[in-house]
Protein backbone atom coordinates (compact mmCIF):
# COMPACT_ATOMS: atom_id res chain seq x y z
CA UNK A 1 0.00 0.00 0.00
CA UNK A 2 1.37 3.72 -0.73
CA UNK A 3 2.00 6.23 1.89
CA UNK A 4 0.71 9.21 2.31
CA UNK A 5 3.65 11.07 2.56
CA UNK A 6 2.03 14.94 2.12
CA UNK A 7 2.52 15.53 5.83
CA UNK A 8 6.43 15.08 6.26
CA UNK A 9 7.00 16.32 2.71
CA UNK A 10 5.28 19.58 3.38
CA UNK A 11 7.13 20.00 7.28
CA UNK A 12 10.17 19.37 5.29
CA UNK A 13 9.23 22.43 2.80
CA UNK A 14 8.49 24.61 5.58
CA UNK A 15 11.80 23.79 7.72
CA UNK A 16 13.50 24.83 4.72
CA UNK A 17 11.22 27.68 3.89
CA UNK A 18 12.09 29.32 7.34
CA UNK A 19 15.95 28.88 6.52
CA UNK A 20 15.93 31.38 3.61
CA UNK A 21 15.51 35.11 3.45
CA UNK A 22 13.96 35.33 0.16
CA UNK A 23 10.79 33.53 -1.72
CA UNK A 24 11.51 30.32 -3.20
CA UNK A 25 9.54 29.17 -6.07
CA UNK A 26 7.00 26.64 -6.19
CA UNK A 27 9.41 24.98 -8.95
CA UNK A 28 12.02 24.42 -6.85
CA UNK A 29 9.80 23.29 -3.37
CA UNK A 30 8.56 21.21 -6.00
CA UNK A 31 11.41 19.21 -6.75
CA UNK A 32 12.33 18.89 -3.03
CA UNK A 33 9.10 17.02 -2.51
CA UNK A 34 9.78 15.19 -5.36
CA UNK A 35 6.72 16.65 -7.79
CA UNK A 36 5.60 19.17 -10.24
CA UNK A 37 4.85 22.64 -9.37
CA UNK A 38 1.09 22.10 -9.81
CA UNK A 39 0.83 19.10 -7.63
CA UNK A 40 2.78 21.14 -5.10
CA UNK A 41 0.83 24.88 -5.31
CA UNK A 42 -2.45 22.55 -4.55
CA UNK A 43 -0.64 20.72 -1.56
CA UNK A 44 0.35 24.20 0.06
CA UNK A 45 -3.31 25.82 -0.56
CA UNK A 46 -4.66 24.82 2.39
CA UNK A 47 -1.44 25.98 4.65
CA UNK A 48 -1.81 29.41 2.84
CA UNK A 49 -5.96 29.46 3.62
CA UNK A 50 -4.72 28.98 7.28
CA UNK A 51 -1.95 31.78 6.88
CA UNK A 52 0.48 29.47 7.39
CA UNK A 53 1.86 30.47 4.09
CA UNK A 54 2.09 32.97 1.38
CA UNK A 55 2.94 33.06 -1.97
CA UNK A 56 3.25 36.08 -4.46
CA UNK A 57 3.11 35.24 -8.53
CA UNK A 58 5.32 37.39 -11.20
CA UNK A 59 9.37 38.03 -11.50
CA UNK A 60 10.75 37.82 -7.86
CA UNK A 61 7.80 35.86 -6.13
CA UNK A 62 6.98 32.88 -4.33
CA UNK A 63 6.54 31.11 -1.80
CA UNK A 64 7.16 32.05 2.27
CA UNK A 65 6.49 31.20 5.89
CA UNK A 66 3.34 33.90 7.18
CA UNK A 67 4.22 33.06 10.47
CA UNK A 68 7.39 31.82 12.79
CA UNK A 69 7.69 28.29 12.95
CA UNK A 70 7.19 28.73 17.01
CA UNK A 71 3.43 29.65 15.79
CA UNK A 72 3.15 26.65 13.39
CA UNK A 73 2.58 23.12 15.34
CA UNK A 74 2.44 19.52 13.43
CA UNK A 75 -1.61 19.41 14.19
CA UNK A 76 -2.02 22.65 12.46
CA UNK A 77 -0.14 21.74 9.25
CA UNK A 78 -2.03 18.24 9.53
CA UNK A 79 -5.45 19.92 9.97
CA UNK A 80 -3.97 22.57 6.97
CA UNK A 81 -3.52 19.20 4.56
CA UNK A 82 -6.98 18.36 5.43
CA UNK A 83 -6.26 15.22 8.12
CA UNK A 84 -4.86 12.95 5.65
CA UNK A 85 -5.54 9.51 7.35
CA UNK A 86 -3.54 8.47 10.21
CA UNK A 87 -4.43 4.55 10.18
CA UNK A 88 -5.05 2.14 6.98
CA UNK A 89 -6.75 -0.85 9.24
CA UNK A 90 -10.48 -0.75 8.71
CA UNK A 91 -13.30 -3.26 9.14
CA UNK A 92 -13.93 -6.58 7.38
CA UNK A 93 -17.81 -4.83 7.17
CA UNK A 94 -19.63 -2.25 8.31
CA UNK A 95 -22.90 -3.78 8.99
CA UNK A 96 -22.29 -7.33 10.45
CA UNK A 97 -24.63 -9.66 11.39
CA UNK A 98 -21.99 -11.87 13.19
CA UNK A 99 -21.65 -11.34 16.73
CA UNK A 100 -17.84 -12.15 16.40
CA UNK A 101 -17.33 -9.49 13.45
CA UNK A 102 -19.05 -7.13 15.45
CA UNK A 103 -17.03 -7.49 18.46
CA UNK A 104 -13.75 -7.72 16.78
CA UNK A 105 -14.99 -4.03 14.46
CA UNK A 106 -16.00 -2.62 17.68
CA UNK A 107 -12.82 -3.42 19.65
CA UNK A 108 -10.78 -2.26 16.39
CA UNK A 109 -12.51 0.91 16.00
CA UNK A 110 -12.22 2.27 20.26
CA UNK A 111 -8.30 1.06 19.71
CA UNK A 112 -7.85 3.02 16.74
CA UNK A 113 -10.01 6.21 17.82
CA UNK A 114 -7.98 6.04 21.26
CA UNK A 115 -4.87 5.81 19.06
CA UNK A 116 -5.77 8.90 16.93
CA UNK A 117 -6.82 11.13 19.92
CA UNK A 118 -2.84 10.10 21.13
CA UNK A 119 -1.38 11.14 17.91
CA UNK A 120 -3.59 14.23 17.45
CA UNK A 121 -2.57 15.34 20.93
CA UNK A 122 0.96 15.17 20.73
CA UNK A 123 1.16 16.62 16.91
CA UNK A 124 -0.36 20.06 18.88
CA UNK A 125 2.40 19.93 21.14
CA UNK A 126 4.75 20.15 18.63
CA UNK A 127 6.04 23.43 16.80
CA UNK A 128 8.06 23.28 13.58
CA UNK A 129 11.16 25.30 15.43
CA UNK A 130 11.56 22.55 17.66
CA UNK A 131 12.31 20.49 14.60
CA UNK A 132 14.64 22.87 12.70
CA UNK A 133 18.32 22.44 12.77
CA UNK A 134 20.24 25.29 14.32
CA UNK A 135 21.85 25.96 11.48
CA UNK A 136 21.66 29.97 10.77
CA UNK A 137 19.16 30.90 7.57
CA UNK A 138 20.26 30.47 3.74
CA UNK A 139 23.75 28.00 5.53
CA UNK A 140 21.86 25.09 5.00
CA UNK A 141 19.43 23.20 2.53
CA UNK A 142 20.94 23.46 -1.06
CA UNK A 143 21.36 20.01 -1.64
CA UNK A 144 18.04 19.12 -0.06
CA UNK A 145 16.23 21.67 -2.03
Amino acid sequence: MKRDTRLSDVLHVLLHMAQFEQALTSEVLARSMGTNPAVFRRTMAGLRRAGYVKSDKGHGGGWRLARPLREITLLAVYEALDRPTLFAIGSRRAYANCMIEKNVNAALSETISHAERLILERLGQVTLDQLAPAITKGSFGAHCL
